[in-house]
């Protein structure tokens, strides 16, 4: 089976400026993550997978078709919904929802159909009938996911899905996309600033910064290793000035953690976050500082987050 999204070389100007940077990723889950800062690309890379800006070199393929190609065969198999909504405000919900299913190769009466079953899926059959113009934010955005999923697209794009969206909103919005996921054979493609809501619906992601690939990251394997996070601050935190070399028993201790596999990286003087590898237990952290004379001041203890990860990807992309 052909990977969901494969990026080549991809290169992206627009207005004289490169704003895609050779991104080259594989990317292969059912649902895949896409974020960044603002200003990262991901827009630029959503239009560009769906063809509306031509690439500068390199390519890409979705669903194995390659985007410039192929593009005919690719736009019937993907569904987009829009970060900006684009609604004619007098149409009413039933007929938007029935015309985009015809523009994606559904005929007249099979979207029809599909609309009604569409709106009665998402909640909104009572006000199917009704000008977009009245509906409330969050219709609207139940309105565009239906547009995007009435064919039965293979790739479902959402764009900030949840923009917008009291909690409540955002929870139901959130639990329709999971349905998806899990009940579909569709594969999604979800950016969005909420780290949160990629947490709940992805498998994996792919982080872009400055138009470049900052990290990807398998998700599903992270929650399997379930790795364990200690923050340690070491007694005399802060001793020193900034700048200056830590006591030889810290960078000691370090090493000697290092050499048990975990992953150090300082926070501040005398403070550390340090990854646990499998079946290392904190007791074996703090026999290390007891042999070596460090003194553990403080320690809090948790599991590695999506935060973590897009931070890390951060830091190492500068």
């Amino acid at each position: 089976m052909p990977a969901t999204i494969e990026l080549s070389g991809l290169e992206v100007h627009l207005g004289g400026r490169k704003i895609l940077h050779g991104l080259n990723a594989t990317l292969d889950s059912r649902a895949i993550g896409l974020l960044g800062p603002n200003g990262a690309g991901k827009s630029t890379l959503i239009l560009t997978l769906l063809g509306f800006h031509r690439p500068s070199g390199g390519t890409a393929r979705v669903l194995g078709l390659d985007i410039q190609a192929q593009s005919g065969s690719l736009r019937p198999l993907v569904g987009y919904m829009p970060e900006n909504d684009a609604f004619i405000a007098r149409m009413s919900g039933i007929r938007f929802v029935r015309y985009f299913g015809e523009i994606s190769g559904l005929p007249a009466a099979v979207a029809l159909e599909r609309a009604h079953q569409t709106f009665v899926w998402i909640g909104l059959g009572e006000a199917r009938y009704r000008a977009l113009g009245t509906y409330s934010q969050g219709m609207k955005q139940l309105a565009k996911l239906a547009q995007a999923i009435v064919h039965g697209p293979r790739l479902l794009i959402l764009d900030e899905p949840t923009n917008g969206l009291d909690p409540a909103g955002r929870k139901r919005l959130v639990g329709l996309i999971r349905e998806i996921r899990d009940t579909t054979d569709a594969h999604l493609l979800i950016s969005s600033h909420l780290l949160h809501d990629v947490e709940e619906t992805c498998d994996e992601v792919l982080i872009l910064r400055e138009g470049r690939v900052a990290g990807t990251c398998n998700l599903a394997e992270e929650r399997r290793a379930n790795r364990q996070i200690l923050e340690l601050e070491l007694a005399g935190a802060g001793r020193g000035p900034a700048g200056s070399e830590p006591p030889s028993a810290d960078a000691e201790f370090r090493a000697t953690l290092e050499t048990l596999g975990c992953a150090c990286a300082a926070s501040g003087r005398g403070r550390w976050k340090v990854t646990l590898p499998a079946g290392l237990g904190v007791r074996e952290v703090y026999r290390a500082a007891s042999e070596l004379g460090v003194l553990i001041e403080r320690l809090s203890h948790r599991r590695d987050s999506l935060e973590d990860i897009f931070m890390n990807a951060m830091d190492q992309a500068r």
